[in-house]
């Protein structure tokens, strides 16, 4: 055991070794970055950025990511790799000249991310907008949430169609580890930045099938404590298979919760604004926990002021059982 820490150890330095390497080290402590905007920020070759980025991944230190056709490195987030990465990065360095020009270049790459952020979300606002009209405010939807998964810290915590990350960010607080996974780049883009300008380095976003989740099966040892569905059920055609999938990958006593609307016949979010569900029915949702193996719990309604509209907002909340049968794993 003793060889096995040494080499480990050994391993780590040699990682680092190099100061193109040194370099990429500080900067995926600041954010997730793709090769591009690594080679723009270091003004190397896109052969040699990768060479270096591919030696770091095998000495454990980076995480490696596909997004369609971009991929995205960080730091390991979690064990003696992450530790070791993060010492690094917090050493008390006397000159830190090259690291702060780096820093400056990857403001600048932050700032054409908040540009094409800002295009998506003018041409997307009136949507948005509209939907928001309908029902209570945000915030008393958000204190809702914060409710019902109670005052104690989460461990690990999957927001299920995360979109701008939004409640991963509200959330980051409150978890040890959290994840935000949705399909459409373009909000990955947003949700990743509003969590680095939030430095909540211990959340990260994936592109990600919300039918097919990228996680094993929950066991006590690994596996999620919590897992929310904010205002995502209504656009899914088949909202049931999204919570069952979200069961499997809770862990024993685990949370899913849902945030989602009240039935209602507003017919223009579905012509107009793709919502394939005009909200859901108590009974719907606890036949969807039964058939999945969770037993419900209290949850919330907000209704909407007299002038918000009228659109109801549940929060719906289940847990696992405590112990799985092998059939059920």
């Amino acid at each position: 055991m003793f060889i096995s820490a040494v080499e480990t150890l050994i391993t780590l330095l040699q990682g680092v070794a190099d100061p193109t390497r040194l370099r990429l080290l500080f900067l995926l402590s600041e954010a997730e970055l793709t090769v591009s905007e690594l080679t723009m920020i270091l003004g190397q070759s896109q052969p040699r950025v990768s060479r270096h980025l591919k030696l770091l991944c095998e000495a454990g230190l980076l995480q490696r990511f596909k997004e369609g056709s971009w991929v995205f490195h960080r730091l390991h987030d979690a064990g003696l790799s992450s530790a070791f990465a993060r010492s690094i990065v917090d050493l008390p360095l006397q000159d830190r000249t090259v690291f702060d020009a780096d820093r400056a270049r990857l403001a600048q790459v932050r700032a054409a991310r908040a540009a094409a952020a800002a295009e998506f979300f003018r041409t997307n606002a009136p949507e948005w907008e509209r939907i928001r009209s309908l029902h209570a405010p945000d915030k008393d939807v958000e204190s809702a949430v914060l409710r019902v998964l109670g005052p104690g810290r989460v461990g690990s915590f999957l927001d299920a169609g995360t979109g701008t990350g939004r409640m991963l960010e509200l959330l980051a607080q409150h978890v040890g580890r959290g994840i935000g996974i949705d399909n459409s780049a373009e909000m990955l883009a947003i949700a990743r930045d509003r969590l680095e300008q939030a430095r909540a380095h211990h959340c990260q976003v994936r592109l990600a099938d919300i039918y097919r989740l990228p996680f094993r099966s929950g066991t006590a040892e690994s596996g999620f404590d919590a897992v929310l569905f904010h205002q995502v059920l209504h656009y899914l055609h088949d909202p049931q298979a999204a919570v069952a999938e979200a069961a499997r990958v809770l862990k024993p006593g685990g949370r899913l919760v849902i945030a989602d609307f009240a039935p209602h016949d507003l017919e223009f979010l579905r012509t107009e604004l793709s919502h394939r569900r005009l909200g859901f029915a108590d009974r719907e949702v606890e036949s969807w926990f039964a058939a999945a193996g969770l037993k419900p719990e209290a949850g919330e309604a907000i209704a909407p002021s007299a002038t918000d509209g009228k659109l109801t907002v549940k929060i719906w909340a289940a847990r696992a059982a405590e112990a799985r049968s092998k059939a059920a794993a």
